[in-house]
């Protein structure tokens, strides 16, 4: 083929079509610029102003209008230019973006980097753009799926603390039950003196001791148990699922916009091909083809062009939506965590609470009998003894002949 003019550089289409890039420039056209260099170059001023712009706090996303290519047609029906028709499209295909699954990233190291919209927190909101691949990477999982299943997983640990501590009520009732039983036991119930009454005190102490268990074991169900187990009813997995629809809606609108924009660039890529076919059919004269015909599939080109410019426009809005959507969502959920792990610790703070109530409890019923045992004395014990079942106190003496 011939030589390109320094700068330039030739690639195919994936539709097989030879297009060429100016390096510097970064414009695009199908023309070989060396036929195209007299004409001048007037690219039209259309961009896309991307909504993500807007936000306020959120970066700056990257527009789906890259890499631009310009069409441009010529009849050279005459020896002079008759008209430039230039139309500034971009190909999703041919521009600096990455689609995946319907979803436009730029490449890396491509266009301005990224800011993140809450810096230095780790936010829901910064983190789960992209699909998740599975270890065998035949399916993907949406990264709001992944928020989500976190949100239904936090719900299950609330679930199975709860019956921990339902399990740990249990134990508590059982010891008291016990406790209370072994209480009345008549074993040593002989025992005499201060020793008998200290050991009176201490069973009495167990009694004592299977209250205050019975008592944790209460406020355990009451501030503890339920608690986990009732915060977020059953509306709370509805309401989930509420959000996996709406944002679920907007990927399926967002793959149909996509379609369509992929519909729209192959049309253009066709009237293109039929319009460069159909000018050098005319230009070697292997035609009869009227400029007429030339201008009527330029015109088809153009507006091949102002639909896929359209499809692109629409694809454009419906990613902007689920954009703000993911982003006011994903906070949301951000928050429903934070509120969970709070109530939780909470509640488990009670837990500890109690406990070293129940400690302080159980050692008041033990002071009575600590108080008992310092006065347990035997001398005293043997008076008391002696007093009740001696048989005399007068001695035996020696015989008398």
């Amino acid at each position: 083929g011939r030589p390109l003019p320094p700068g330039w550089k030739s690639y195919t289409s994936p539709e097989g079509l030879r297009y060429y890039v100016n390096c510097s420039s970064k414009e695009t056209t199908w023309r070989h610029p060396s036929s195209s260099a007299e004409a001048p170059q007037r690219p039209l001023a259309r961009q896309s102003s991307s909504p993500y712009g807007k936000t306020g706090p959120l970066y700056s996303q990257p527009s789906i209008f890259g890499h631009k290519l310009v069409f441009r047609t010529q009849s050279l029906a005459h020896s002079f230019v008759s008209s430039s028709i230039l139309v500034i499209i971009t190909l999703c295909s041919f521009s600096f973006l990455l689609q995946i699954n319907c979803v436009t990233f730029p490449l890396p190291g491509e266009g301005p980097e990224q800011q993140l919209l809450k810096p230095d927190e780790w936010s829901y909101c910064d983190y789960f753009w992209t699909d998740k691949k599975d270890p065998q990477g035949t399916t993907s999982l949406p990264g709001f799926e992944v928020l989500l299943q976190k949100q239904l997983k936090g719900k299950q640990m609330q679930k199975e603390m709860s019956e921990f501590i339902h399990e740990r009520i249990k134990i508590e009732e059982e010891y008291a039950k016990n406790l209370s039983k072994l209480s009345l036991s008549p074993l040593a119930a002989q025992e005499e003196g201060t020793l008998g009454e200290a050991w009176t005190q201490l069973k009495k102490s167990l009694h004592d001791e299977a209250e205050v268990h019975l008592k944790f074991s209460n406020k355990l169900h009451s501030e503890v148990e339920k608690p986990l187990l009732t915060f977020r009813g059953d509306n709370f997995k509805k309401d989930l699922k509420k959000y996996d629809h709406h944002i679920a809606d907007l990927r399926k609108q967002l793959a149909s916009r996509y379609a369509s924009v992929e519909k729209a660039r192959k049309a253009l890529a066709d009237r293109q091909k039929d319009l460069e076919v159909k000018t050098q059919q005319l230009e070697i004269k292997l035609s009869n083809k009227t400029e007429e015909d030339i201008k009527k599939a330029r015109r088809k080109s153009t507006q091949a062009g102002d639909d896929l410019m359209r499809c692109v426009d629409l694809y454009n809005q419906t990613q902007s939506k689920w954009f703000e959507e993911m982003v006011t969502t994903s906070m949301e959920l951000e928050k429903l965590e934070v509120e969970r792990i709070e109530w939780i610790q909470q509640h488990l703070r009670q837990y500890t609470t109690l406990r070293h109530e129940t400690d302080m409890f159980n050692q008041s019923t033990v002071e009575p009998v600590d108080q008992l045992l310092q006065n347990v004395d035997p001398a005293k014990d043997r008076e008391l003894w002696v007093k009740e079942n001696n048989t005399g106190e007068v001695r035996p003496v020696d015989m008398d002949i």
